[in-house]
């Protein structure tokens, strides 16, 4: 593999990354709100992005455009764990993906459909409202939390070795998290620092090549208001620096150094349902993907029988 291929190919590969897009740039308020233990919940969503992708000016790629097209299948589960409130999800996405852009001055393009990288998150609140059962829940005043979690994402996703743009990264991940929950009255407050940690992709194009990539950071905060009882409207932002990758001996590609702003709206559809909508956009992006997001989700929650308090 040449040393302009080589460059190639660790810029190709962040566009491979656009399915994964919100690895990084999660905007998730109210991540460590309190809950009653036994609370279950399905949610399914959909989101839209689509964009540039900013590439190291030394690469000679240019006028790279995605269009991606996730749709999510979530469940999640809220439990004791010796005393303090833990959560426990699980997501697998099927993603459609149609990139063009630029490589040598030479215009290409290519389309990827199929089953995403599984994630999976779980989450103890370590300090605040600890367990409890529905009825003391419903009558326990809110509290500062700080919480911490873990969130893996799996290589389950469609991946292919010939190919230099993949809808899976056929490699693990690892995001350890600590955060913090503010409640003040009608507001609440978030923040969270967290590391994405990456392993080895022993496979990358044209086969047998390793890619290795360096932690990112990323920090994320909120300020949401409930107008009435679940129904909520959140201002987003998070940044992230960090992921230079390298392909086998290659020169490493430049770091990111990136922020994205957002907001989401939630809002409850009966007693047991509530659609939430968000929209994020890229402020700067230094390199990586610049994207503006659109995701809807429709959740339905209940409490296990067994943790009722009936």
């Amino acid at each position: 593999m040449t040393q302009p291929a080589r460059c190639v190919a660790v810029g190709l590969f962040c566009v491979a990354l656009a399915a994964h897009a919100a690895s990084a740039q999660d905007m998730e308020p109210r991540a460590y709100a309190a809950s009653p233990v036994g609370a279950n919940f399905l949610v399914v969503s959909y989101s839209w992005s689509t964009g540039d992708v900013v590439f190291d000016p030394t690469l000679p790629i240019s006028d790279v455009n995605a269009d991606v097209q996730g749709m999510f299948v979530a469940l999640g589960h809220s439990f004791n764990a010796f005393g303090k409130l833990g959560l426990f999800t699980a997501a697998l996405p099927y993603v459609v993906a149609d990139v063009s852009g630029k490589i040598f001055e030479q215009a290409a393009s290519t389309s990827r459909s199929g089953l995403g990288d599984a994630r999976f998150k779980l989450s103890v609140n370590l300090r605040g409202n600890d367990a409890m059962l529905a009825p003391e829940f419903a009558r326990t005043p809110r509290k500062t939390v700080i919480g911490t979690s873990l969130t893996v994402t799996a290589p389950a996703g469609q991946y292919y070795d010939t190919k230099l743009i993949n809808i899976g990264t056929n490699r693990w991940s690892f995001k350890p998290e600590v955060g913090v929950a503010v409640p003040k009255g009608r507001w609440d407050l978030d923040g969270y620092v967290g590391v994405w940690l990456y392993t080895t992709n022993d496979s990358f194009y044209p086969g047998g090549v390793v890619r290795s990539q360096d932690p990112v950071l990323a920090i994320q905060g909120h300020a949401s208001y409930t107008l009435k009882p679940r129904l909520w409207v959140a201002a987003d932002g998070t940044w992230y620096r960090g992921g230079s990758s390298r392909a086998g001996d290659g020169a490493p590609s430049e770091a990111m150094n990136n922020s994205r702003l957002g907001l989401t709206v939630s809002f409850p559809v009966g007693r047991r349902y509530s659609a939430k909508v968000a929209y994020g956009n890229g402020v700067i992006a230094r390199t990586g993907s610049n994207f503006s997001t659109v995701a809807v989700a429709w959740q339905v929650l209940w409490l296990s029988p067994r943790w009722s308090g009936r």
